[in-house]
């Protein structure tokens, strides 16, 4: 089985181990795992901000570049739902791209869902000894329905307990651009989100998108929490010992 890793932005800019702990988890299944170097952003902040033009050229060349994989695999809800949501509505109104946007849709796949649904990952073979909660984020949630398959392969980690949180299907109110055009909604969003996460009393906080990651983990920091935030391919994939979301970037700048 032959897979296209569309790595994303935000993963190839600021947290390239989550690709790194993707690939380790696919190919455990047995995928052959391909990253095209050509790749760039699937297009959802243009789209999300209304320039469908540009929007439609950055989608033809990821349909271009994934259409020979048996399967498309993203860590992120959100371009996942990108590619399999909104992709074919771009090519509507042109029957040969319309067909070739469906295409790559029914095969596009956000990371958890593929693991479970399509190749069976049952259990994962590592072990973590923290406290858990998990964000959903809005996308994966919503667009493809990314809810227990998260939470089963979790609660495979040893060692690992999972707490339930609070709202936990509530946006973060990171939203991509919502954060940009409404700061004062979106941090009050925030606000209330991080309160439910440090109500948990865990060690750690989780989710299956880096936009979101990156929202929480630096409202954590600036309120001094201990709360170490991860994406669940790090974790999953037994990659912790690096330093969390949020720290990590912390770390890279004292450095320079």
């Amino acid at each position: 089985m032959k897979v296209g890793l569309f790595v994303t932005c935000l993963v190839d800019l600021f947290r390239p181990q989550i690709g790194f702990a993707a690939i380790k988890l696919l190919e455990q299944m047995n995928c052959t795992v391909v990253v095209p170097p050509q790749q760039t952003c699937c297009g959802q902040p243009a789209y999300n901000g209304g320039d469908r033009v540009n929007a439609k050229k950055i989608s033809q060349q990821v349909i271009k570049l994934f259409a020979d994989y048996d399967y498309i695999v993203i860590p992120s809800g959100s371009c996942a739902g990108m590619l399999r949501k909104h992709y074919p509505s771009l090519w509507s109104d042109h029957a040969e791209m319309f067909q070739r946007a469906n295409a790559l849709a029914a095969k596009t796949y956000e990371l958890t869902a593929f693991l479970t649904d399509i190749v069976g990952m049952k259990n994962v073979n590592v072990s973590y000894a923290a406290s858990l909660t998990y964000h959903d984020s809005c996308s994966g949630l919503r667009e493809l329905d990314i809810k227990q398959q998260p939470r089963n392969l979790l609660a495979t980690v040893a060692g690992l307990t999972l707490r339930e949180l609070p709202d936990c299907e509530t946006c973060c109110g990171f939203g991509g651009m919502f954060c940009v055009k409404y700061p004062a909604i979106s941090n009050k969003m925030l606000t209330d989100k991080i309160a439910n996460v440090q109500a948990t009393n865990v060690d750690v906080l989780a989710a299956g998108d880096l936009g979101c990651l990156m929202n929480m983990a630096g409202k954590l920091k600036r309120d001094n929490s201990p709360i170490k935030v991860f994406h669940i391919a790090e974790i999953l994939a037994g990659m912790t010992d690096n330093p969390a979301i949020g720290e990590g970037m912390q770390h890279h700048a004292t450095a320079k």
